[in-house]
């Protein structure tokens, strides 16, 4: 039989947390973020439930003919636009939208000789201080693409640093403002964190949001209570079994450098998940684990292929853990719930980081 490990993708997750979306910016169309192959998830597995956004938006050109072959015919948005000038040849081919946020790719359409007027995205550096252009260059550059026959409608777009803080967008959007000033078009400006904390203020879900990490039920600001406080729910889950139970002796350590050392005897399982299969090798003793429904924690290092839990915790609870015990690392499942961000904050990282990093070998299903 196949190793016990698994991730799940639950669809109907997906597609909740998009009208969750819907419902936190009900006049703003709304582009469906899956960019890293839909954060981890698959975007052909992601696809059905997201298809009822308004676009989607990613990086790769590669993933924007993934979709195409999917059958979506409605917007495509490249988020980091072209990178090379032999790339805007493949985006009318798949007609597709993309971001100009430097001079280098305003000069390729300006020399581009193709069969159709380009949509594009102008970026506005507002303070994430990545790619864009500054609110004082804005203006001028706007000006020049408008000027190409190669382009045509123009919308106007930044990317907050600070959403997931109080008050930190005004200085953003302060600075959009100066840099649009009355110029004609639409506006994209809200991730995740804006979208779910200010997408009732119009001026800030404007005509598009961009929701990627609320999608898939994780929290955009870290804190694993947020998911819950804004009705998301967890697009996945990453479960397997316990292949082995350790009895050991007070004063016996746990894993590679006996980085635990047990401080009175004890009974540890051993999981079938390690860090080849994406789980982090940092998470360090402490981090929560579910084994058959009761909350217990990890113990020792990660290693490549396993890792061990404390589970005194299990048999207190009236539990008879062993070989075959079902284990939830993330996610749910049929008898618990374990939000991705506790595991990341015990980490030391994001939901973000651990669903991107999920490995191919491990086995993904779809509910």
């Amino acid at each position: 039989m196949p190793r016990p490990i698994s991730a799940v993708i639950h669809t109907a997750a997906l597609a909740h947390n998009l009208a969750r979306v819907r419902q936190a910016a009900p006049a703003s169309k709304v582009w469906a973020v899956v960019k890293a192959n839909a954060y981890g998830h698959g975007i052909a597995r992601a696809y059905g439930a997201l298809r009822g956004a308004d676009g989607f938006a990613l990086l790769d050109l590669a993933e924007a003919e993934k979709l195409r072959a999917l059958g979506w015919v409605g917007p495509i948005l490249l988020l980091e636009g072209c990178f090379a000038a032999e790339d805007l040849a493949l985006c009318e081919r798949l007609n597709l939208w993309h971001v100009v946020h430097c001079r280098e790719q305003i000069d390729w359409l300006a020399v581009h000789r193709g069969s159709r007027a380009h949509r594009v995205f102008l970026k506005m550096n507002t303070g994430m201080n990545r790619v864009g252009f500054p609110p004082a260059a804005y203006g001028a550059a706007w000006q020049r693409l408008n000027a190409l026959p190669q382009v045509g409608e123009i919308t106007h777009m930044t990317h907050f640093a600070r959403a997931d803080e109080d008050g930190g967008i005004d200085e953003a959007m302060q600075r959009f403002a100066q840099g649009v000033g009355t110029l004609p078009g639409e506006r994209s400006l809200a991730n995740s964190a804006a979208v779910l904390r200010h997408g009732g203020d119009r001026r800030v879900a404007a005509d598009w949001v961009r929701p990627g990490i609320a999608l898939y039920g994780s929290s955009a600001t870290a804190l694993s209570p947020d998911a819950a406080h804004w009705g998301l729910q967890p697009a996945m889950s990453l479960r397997s079994e316990l292949i082995d139970v350790q009895h050991i002796a007070a004063g016996e350590r746990v894993g590679y450098g006996g980085l635990f050392t047990a401080p009175h005897a004890m009974r540890i399982g051993v999981v079938a998940c390690g860090y080849a299969d994406g789980y982090p090798r940092v998470a360090p003793t402490g981090t929560p684990v579910v084994v058959d429904g009761v909350r217990t924690r990890l113990v020792g290092r990660v290693s490549m292929d396993m890792l061990c839990v404390d589970l005194e915790p299990v048999f207190a609870a009236g539990g008879q853990p062993g070989v075959g015990s079902t284990v939830l690392l993330w996610g749910q499942d049929a008898q618990a719930e374990l939000p991705i961000d506790q595991v990341a904050a015990a980490a030391g990282t994001l939901g973000y980081e651990l669903m991107c990093a999920l490995a191919p070998r491990v086995p993904v299903r779809v509910e």
